[in-house]
């Protein structure tokens, strides 16, 4: 099986050459089956990450739970420590610019969101398997925030982000559900 680094690179590499309006249409697809899933509905608190392209757009997301009436949680990582924490997200303007341009809650100007509060995680991973593991982008934040969260964990990825079986180690958790731009994968159905 080749190795997690290896793997990473070539998916970021055919992420990187999708099409802007493909991207935008499987996008659309993802949001439509996510804010029709039980887990989005019955969610008054939902924790999403702040996405980049080529990932799934998140902003729509988090639009569409304010519009709802829904808080939402976005991480601030932590690398001295590798630790990571949710934070409340009123508007935009309370993100700034981190390392390598990923936008996190500013911690002076929200509120922390503590881990029993949160309804729902939409975990984020560059590779997936139909039983729920996830290559993630190398930090082991999220597996390391997982530890005890005991409620939904959910995914968004496109298609192509789906493989056999992905290099899994001890500590890696998997997600409950996997909402593409095609299927919804209920990865607690084991096979």
């Amino acid at each position: 099986m080749k190795e997690k680094s290896t793997i990473r690179e070539e998916m970021k590499k055919t992420l990187g050459n999708m099409d802007p309006l493909s991207h935008e249409a499987k996008c659309k697809a993802i949001h439509e089956k996510l804010f029709a899933s039980n887990e989005w509905q019955d969610a008054q608190t939902i924790a999403v990450t702040i996405s980049r392209f080529p990932e799934v757009d998140t902003e729509a997301i988090i639009m569409r739970a304010w519009h709802e009436g829904k808080k939402v949680a976005v991480p601030k990582c932590f690398p001295n420590n590798k630790g990571m924490e949710f934070y409340f997200l009123e508007n935009f303007n309370q993100l700034e610019s981190v390392y390598f341009g990923l936008k996190e809650p500013i911690v002076t100007e929200v509120e922390i969101c503590l881990k029993e509060k949160l309804e729902f995680i939409l975990v984020p991973g560059l590779i997936f398997d139909e039983e729920g593991y996830r290559v993630g982008f190398g930090g082991g934040y999220y597996d390391r925030y997982l530890v005890d969260y005991t409620r939904s964990k959910v995914a968004l990825a496109f298609t192509e982000q789906l493989v056999k079986k992905v290099p899994t180690d001890h500590y890696d958790i998997p997600v409950h559900k996997i909402v593409t731009n095609e299927v919804v994968y209920d990865c607690t159905i084991r096979k």
